[in-house]
């Protein structure tokens, strides 16, 4: 019961990473507020884990809509009478229209920046004021591998998980003397319902013989490090990048032909 009596918003919250975050901070005492854009299916997955006996609540959050963050953190704090945690897990973009630099429309680059960046932005300053009248508290951003190593295409992608890691750090520095922490969580290829929609099983195949372990991450996996980032575990730890990617971009860029029997 690592996160007891402590209050836990969480974004993009249904699915993916987002649930497993939700449902790893439940289990490990925390009451948590699922932020999502349709209530519906926010409820049901509340309701098998308070079955389970934790404590689970939803509140409406739409990323597109800027008003909707403040709301979300007023409407957790009203019910709660807090907020301690904060995990920004919302953020993507549309491969079919986020290609190469030369290829992509700036608008949909910019928007795509904008939406990512802003999440991150909006959500943690509406969170800040709370968090120092509390005496501190931990933001968390689920950033990308992708905002560190230069990927072939999603330019808006991979510029808007870098300003983010940036911004993880601006924060950190900003507000540690209030006890507020922020720490970036940087997934690399997670075993996602989204990562099986729009990734091909040769892309999935291509990418996998670049990781040192050899396969896809769990959700879970990425829960783990958010329930540390969480926790009083980690209360002298702030600005970190942490990659959890099963070794991608550390390795040697030969390192798949190595493998393929290749040598020097």
């Amino acid at each position: 019961m690592r996160l007891k009596d402590k209050v836990v918003l969480i974004t993009a919250s249904t699915r993916g990473i987002g649930l497993a975050c939700v449902q790893a901070c439940a289990r490990e005492g925390a009451q948590v507020y699922m932020a999502a854009r349709n209530p519906e299916h926010a409820r049901h997955e509340a309701k098998k884990l308070n079955q389970e006996g934790c404590c689970v609540k939803c509140v409406y959050h739409d990323a597109t809509k800027p008003e909707t963050f403040a709301a979300m953190v007023e409407e957790t704090v009203k019910d709660a009478g807090r907020i301690d945690v904060l995990v920004n897990n919302f953020g993507g973009s549309d491969r079919q229209k986020d290609l190469d630099f030369a290829s992509t429309d700036a608008d949909v680059f910019l928007d795509t920046v904008c939406l990512n960046l802003r999440s991150v932005f909006l959500a943690g300053q509406a969170a800040v004021p709370y968090m120092r009248r509390n005496g501190g508290g931990s933001i968390i951003n689920i950033s990308s591998v992708g905002g560190s190593v230069p990927d072939v295409s999603q330019v808006a992608y991979g510029v808007s998980k870098a300003a983010i890691n940036y911004l993880t750090k601006m924060i950190a520095v900003h507000e540690a003397r209030n006890g507020i922490r922020c720490n970036a969580i940087l997934p690399g290829m997670i075993a996602t319902d989204a990562v099986e929609e729009k990734l091909t099983g040769e892309f999935r195949s291509m990418f996998l013989r670049h990781i040192p372990f050899g396969r896809m991450g769990q959700p879970e996996e990425i829960a783990a490090a958010a329930v540390y980032f969480a926790s009083d575990a980690s209360a002298y730890t702030t600005g970190q990048l942490l990659a959890i990617s099963g070794g991608f971009g550390i390795a040697t860029p030969l390192y798949s032909d190595f493998l393929n029997g290749k040598t020097i």
